[in-house]
């Protein structure tokens, strides 16, 4: 397995795993990314400046990706932790955490110290993965992603240099 930045070869393939991922658990619908058109054009959308998106990849097939964005609408210093999504095959190996263990490193490297997440009630092996990597739950939304399905919102402080 690997990890590397994204393409835009992979734009499909990714694409096609954040949507049967979101299917599985039952939270294909608007005010998601699974409807959101940027979710088919990733590698365009990670061009912005202050932007990263990692795709985790096994015997050359795209089982996974995660991201951080510099929402609109965020504070300065703070980032959103995005489009964390990974096969069902590949879970509960350490790739999930491997992915946003690098999207940290990535986001402290661009001198973030707040990451920002939204996700879904549904979503709770994701949601324990976020709160073993110290994430911690608030009671509103922040930034302007247009995610308006997302109901469930957590930060995480960062500490640069540790």
């Amino acid at each position: 397995m690997i990890i590397r930045k994204i393409r835009k070869e992979d734009n499909p393939s990714i694409a096609q795993t954040i949507r049967t991922v979101l299917t599985e658990f039952g939270v294909n619908k608007p005010g998601t990314v699974f409807t959101d058109p940027t979710t088919d054009a990733l590698f365009e959308l990670f061009q912005k400046e202050n932007s990263v998106y990692l795709i985790a990849e096994a015997d050359g097939q795209i089982i996974g990706g995660c991201g951080i964005y510099p929402t609109e609408g965020l504070e300065k210093g703070c980032a959103e932790l995005v489009k964390l999504y990974l096969h069902k095959d590949y879970r509960n190996r350490g790739i999930g955490k491997e992915l946003m263990q690098r999207s940290i490193e990535s986001v402290k490297e661009l001198g973030y110290t707040q990451l920002y997440l939204e996700t879904l009630p549904e979503l709770h092996n994701a949601i324990e993965l976020y709160r073993k990597m110290g994430f911690t739950k608030i009671d509103h939304p922040l930034g302007n992603s247009g995610h308006f399905a997302c109901d469930l919102w957590m930060v995480l402080e960062l500490k640069i240099g540790n």
